[in-house]
Parts: C-alpha cells; structure tokens; sequence
C-alpha cells in the first residue's frame, strides 16, 4: 500500500541525512516531493539518487525571499500535503565562547528560518495536511556546546502547540519528531577530527538504552507514520526516536 499516493511534499535540507532518507521514503510511497536545500552539487546528487518523482529548489531557508521562490515553484505543481521541516545549523559552541554571530545564524536557520518555512508554506497547504518539525533529543538534555541549538530546537516544540491550535479549523496537524545523534555525514561535521567523532560516537552509544545511533532510514519511518493517514488522529505531539536517551 502507497501511504503517500499523489500526495506533495515539501521536504527542508531534504539533500543528505534525515531530510534525504525522508524525501526518498515518501517518494517509495507515492509522493511527489520538493527538496530544499543549500548546496546545489547536493542537490543534484540526491534528485539522481531518490531518480523520479522529485525536484531539488536551491533554498536557504533564513532567506525569506528564497522560501518566497519555493513555494513559487511548487504552487506549479498544486497544493501541498506534507511539509518536513529538518533544515537545520549546529556549531558546537560553549557558552563562554558563543559570539553574536554564532547565536544569529543558529536561531534565524533553526528557529526563524522553520517558523517562516511554516508560515509562507500556509496559502499552498491542502486542508488536513501534515506539518512536520525535527527537533532533537538535545533539547530535552544540557549538553554541553549545545546551548544555542537545543534552545532553537525547544523552540520547535512550542511552535508546534501553537499551530496545532490555530490551524485546527482547517484540519491541519502539527507534530514534532525528535531525533537522537543519528549516523549521517552532519553528525561527524560537528567534530574537528576523526578521533573526535569516534569518541562521541563511544560516548553517545554508552548513554543509550539501544547501544547506537539511529539510521537515517528509521527516523524516516517515524516521518512517514506522522505524514500518513496512519497518525490521522495525532497532534502536537513530540515523537522521540532517539533510543531510549531521553526516556532514562
């Protein structure tokens, strides 16, 4: 059965990790999907990888007249159905450290930008459409560097409350999902060295029930169930998929 069949998808940082795992399992089921993202060679090498059914928007989404351009382009296609919101920034900071600059480009990416990704996405959706924000077991957690991040991330959780009150009228659900440290190429980016992702890596794995970190493909599993008329019947919830990190 095609969970998705002729549905439309919006999918943000949809170019690597969650975001194309995600944009590639909605596509397996039935879904025409727009992916988002910042790098165009990225772009490219996912719209060969996912092959049909897909178009890849050069998009920041901190830039309000980009998401303008997003949506203008998937307007000729028709209504939307899904929207994903994983783009996302993390530079692991500590607060001593923290400049303006860094503070600025974590909220207007993870916060500003996903609130206007919303907002802009509002005029196209279809009525009982599903909004998906990724947030992060982090914010549940004070780990250390991640002041600025886990921060944007709770803030996630607050818009999805909200929304799902406001757009109640037109059926519209907004869900969380919350991933813990997932093995994809943004996860060793935060590190300035191999050794230094081996060793979180080790440390992660120890802090969680399941002994590893997730697969891009099983937190596209949790995307495809709140996307999908299987979770007709849920909002505003927040979904870990983290392992058990935050349940202990």
């Amino acid at each position: 059965m095609s969970l998705l069949k002729n549905k439309i998808a919006v999918v943000t940082g949809g170019s690597s990790g969650i975001g194309l795992a995600t944009a590639r399992r909605f596509v397996e089921e039935g879904a025409y999907v727009f992916i988002a993202g910042r790098r165009q060679a990225e772009l490219d090498n996912a719209v060969a990888e996912i092959g049909t059914n897909v178009t890849a928007v050069k998009t920041d989404i901190s830039k309000l007249d980009d998401l303008d351009r997003l949506y203008e382009i998937v307007a000729k296609k028709g209504r939307i159905d899904v929207i994903f919101a994983s783009a996302a920034f993390v530079e692991k900071t500590m607060t001593p450290a923290a400049t303006p600059e860094h503070f600025d480009k974590t909220f207007n990416t993870n916060a500003r930008g996903t609130y206007f990704t919303v907002q802009k996405a509002l005029p196209h959706l279809n009525d009982g459409a599903s909004i998906i924000l990724v947030a992060s077991a982090g914010k549940n957690k004070g780990i250390p560097g991640r002041s600025t991040y886990s921060a944007t991330k709770a803030a996630l959780r607050s818009f999805a409350r909200t929304w799902t009150s406001e757009l109640k009228d037109r059926k519209i659900r907004t869900n969380v999902l919350s991933p813990g440290a997932v093995d994809t190429p943004m996860f060793d980016e935060q590190f300035p060295s191999k050794e230094g992702a081996a060793e979180a890596r080790n440390q992660i794995t120890a802090m969680t029930p399941l002994a590893r970190l997730a697969r891009p493909e099983e937190i596209a599993s949790a995307a495809l169930f709140l996307a999908s008329d299987q979770s007709s019947y849920v909002a505003g919830i927040d979904l870990p998929v983290d392992g058990g990190l935050t349940a202990l």
